[in-house]
């Protein structure tokens, strides 16, 4: 049985326990429409076509890094599905995470390293972080989209892989890119 807060049920953080999620990475996230509606748009002919609010959703993602200039961002691969969202983000080097290196970069090849690995978040206000930055893209989606469609909601959660190494993060890029044409037969295809 869960453990219980304040006589409640608690869900167990799906984040890796000893990782800093501000620290210098890249990271790979997936983020579904509540029930996995699919608000987005559609898959035709193996290619994503946006609605309104899928547009809106790749608008408020383009915007992010310089909505956090101090947090040092860079967009990798993205795609918006119709009812899910995959993204690689690289949080660099910056004023929050000095000390915490897990990546640095060597002429055009990424190499990734676990210093971070044991640097554990410290407790209290959750900023300057994936969490925060994915909090923040969430919110500002839901209050756009919802002028548009009054029922438009994410689901709670967000799903996070700390990308290790060049290949790992090579074979993301090529799922991403290959997501729209291999819709039929997605998990989340059916919903």
């Amino acid at each position: 049985m869960a453990a219980k807060f304040q006589n409640k049920y608690r869900i167990p953080s799906a984040r890796l326990k000893d990782w800093d999620y501000g620290s210098n990475a890249i990271y790979f996230v997936t983020i579904c429409t509540h029930q996995r509606e699919h608000y987005f748009g559609e898959i035709i002919n193996g290619k994503m076509i946006l609605n309104e609010i899928g547009e809106l959703a790749q608008c408020e993602w383009i915007k992010t890094p310089e909505i956090r200039p101090d947090m040092n961002l860079e967009l990798g691969e993205f795609v918006i599905m119709p009812n899910h969202f995959h993204a690689l983000i690289t949080i660099g080097k910056n004023n929050y995470n000095t000390g915490t290196d897990a990546m640095h970069r060597v002429s055009n090849e990424t190499k990734l390293y676990s210093d971070a690995m044991h640097r554990v978040s410290a407790f209290g206000s959750q900023s300057k972080n994936l969490a925060s930055i994915i909090r923040g893209f969430k919110s500002s989606v839901t209050i756009n989209g919802r002028k548009i469609n009054s029922n438009f909601a994410w689901q709670t959660r967000f799903h996070d892989h700390i990308v290790r190494d060049f290949d790992s993060c090579h074979r993301i890029e090529q799922y991403i890119q290959n997501n729209p044409g291999n819709w039929k037969n997605d998990e989340m295809y059916e919903w």
